[in-house]
């Protein structure tokens, strides 16, 4: 007999970890947690550096790969999911960023109450625990830490000053609502180890007897009855389990999984369903739509006269000691995120806030997953913040287990092809400037050659790359807007106690890194369905 629980909650990941701590607060409700990834009991989930080591590796990555991207001469890119409990904070940049207040003011704008930035920002103040001392923008006592880098590259320094003098004005903190400037990132760490929203949110509230986590499952299908969701099926090692729900069953599968099973549960585009062999419960033709991600082109510069990662790695002497270094002091090059400086930057003086962010990065690789170049070099990847090109993200097929088709689109607008060849330009200009040019650099990839307007967008299209911030695939709208799944209190157009509480939800991506912004949607989302249920 199925088991029955007050809430199921499908995915583990950032969203579902808040969603397990804030549910199950309440001792009287039973909730029911399935991740499809496995538990964090590797040890590159824990130290920083093990971004290296963990996208592109199936232990840790669902090994998504998109579709041919015309925009990116047709190339396919590697789409990393986190493959375990905490998802993509496991295995992503440890970066702490809210986004723009203007992001949300235009949520709100779009006729979506309660989700201005005067809204949402308790919202994170409540989940904070910043190392500084809290103020109006901080707070400290939350269960997501956040920490300043532990080490610092006289590179990065010198890319500040140079950006300065660019006009790109220094700053400490990314996270007041204005993030122009540049300087470094915080981070999601504690005392030098990666701090994911297992740690913080999950792995507390296990200790609770109300909460069940089911790793290793594969949810195969929302049940619903009477266009009311009522429980869910999935399989683990070929074996086929239900739970029924006396409350809600919520969604929290990510912006590329969240869709398959919308789908796959007879929700979605009716004609694309039908084709699907899946017959039609609710038909809304948003679900999988409206798919945004921040596209990164990764300009790299080879270096002289100063240390990067790629030279400190490539010496076989200096790994023993960095190791040593961490394990003593949890300070050094393995303590470090992918990207420890930042910058937001105007691509023109036509935008109204900064619409590029910059990941400036002590090392080189032709992607993540392959080796650090033997050279010294620095990457200075630049992303436009508020892409026009939109994709999607489908189900295969009728099978639960196959990948989802993901198909980005990316520079698939004018307006996006203007603002990559700005946002290339841009970067010459900082690296021209004195504190730079004495390490003398020399750009390596795209190669100064590529100077007129037609070479840079080409040279775009050659490095762009994914920077793993997918959202907008069953965005929150009004009933009238056609491609809208959710209304503004993220529940599913007619289907009855049917919530998402993931990054799928967001209407418009937000100017940053969009893990902090996802977790703030399912703290909200919990909110909602405690206020709903009484």
């Amino acid at each position: 007999m199925a088991a029955t629980y007050d809430h199921i909650v499908v995915g583990a990941g950032s969203a579902g970890c808040v969603l397990a701590n804030r549910l199950t607060a309440d001792p009287r409700n039973r909730v029911l947690v399935l991740e499809a990834g496995g538990k964090d009991d590797w040890i590159w989930f824990h130290i920083p550096v093990g971004y290296l080591f963990s996208i592109g590796n199936p232990r840790a990555d669902w090994m998504y790969e998109t579709q041919a991207i015309p925009g990116l001469d047709g190339r396919r890119l590697n789409y990393p999911r986190g493959k375990v409990i905490g998802g993509c904070s496991a295995i992503n940049a440890m970066i702490y960023m809210r986004g723009q207040a203007a992001d949300y003011d235009g949520w709100r704008q779009l006729g979506l109450a309660g989700w201005g930035w005067d809204d949402v920002l308790p919202l994170f103040l409540a989940q904070e625990d910043h190392i500084d001392t809290a103020d109006d923008l901080h707070r400290q006592g939350g269960e997501w830490r956040v920490e300043h880098p532990r080490m610092r590259w006289a590179v990065l320094d010198a890319f500040a000053d140079a950006a300065a003098l660019e006009g790109i004005p220094k700053v400490g903190d990314f996270n007041t609502g204005d993030n122009e400037g540049v300087g470094y990132f915080q981070v999601n760490q504690k005392a030098g180890l990666r701090w994911s929203a297992a740690r913080g949110f999950l792995k507390p509230a296990l200790r609770r007897p109300n909460l069940k986590l089911e790793t290793g499952v594969h949810v195969t299908r929302v049940l619903i009855e009477d266009r009311r969701a009522v429980g869910v099926t999935w399989t683990r090692d070929g074996e086929v389990y239900e739970a029924r729900a006396r409350g809600e069953v919520v969604l929290a599968a990510g912006a590329v999984n969240t869709p398959k099973l919308l789908e796959l549960s007879g929700v979605g585009d009716g004609a694309r369903l039908a084709a699907l062999g899946v017959e039609t419960v609710r038909h809304l033709p948003g679900v999988g739509e409206n798919l945004q991600d921040h596209l990164q082109i990764r300009p790299y510069y080879k270096v002289s006269g100063v240390p990067t990662l790629n030279t400190l790695y490539a010496s076989l002497w200096r790994r023993p000691l960095m190791a040593l270094e961490y394990a003593f002091l949890r300070r050094g090059p393995m303590s470090m995120a992918p990207s420890q400086m930042g910058a937001f930057a105007r691509s023109s003086e036509e935008q109204a806030t900064a619409n590029l962010q910059f990941h400036i990065q002590p090392l080189s690789l032709d992607r993540f997953g392959e080796p650090l170049h033997r050279f010294a070099a620095i990457t200075i990847s630049v992303c436009n913040l508020r892409p026009t090109s939109r994709g999607s993200v489908h189900a295969a097929g009728p099978d639960p287990a196959a990948a989802p088709v993901i198909q980005p689109n990316y520079l698939s607008t004018p307006e996006d092809e203007r603002v990559a060849v700005e946002s290339l330009r841009l970067v010459r200009r900082i690296v021209a400037q004195p504190p730079l040019r004495r390490f003398s650099p020399q750009e390596h990839r795209p190669g100064a050659a590529a100077t007129s307007d037609a070479e840079l967008l080409a040279a775009a299209r050659a490095l762009g790359t994914t920077i793993f911030h997918p959202v907008g695939t069953a965005k929150m709208g009004l009933a009238s807007d056609p491609l809208a799944v959710l209304d503004e209190r993220l529940r599913v157009f007619g289907v009855e106690r049917l919530r998402v509480a993931d990054a799928s939800a967001m209407p418009r991506i937000t100017s940053g890194n969009t893990n902090s912004p996802t977790m703030m949607i399912a703290e909200k989302a919990a909110r909602m369905i405690v206020e709903d249920g009484r």
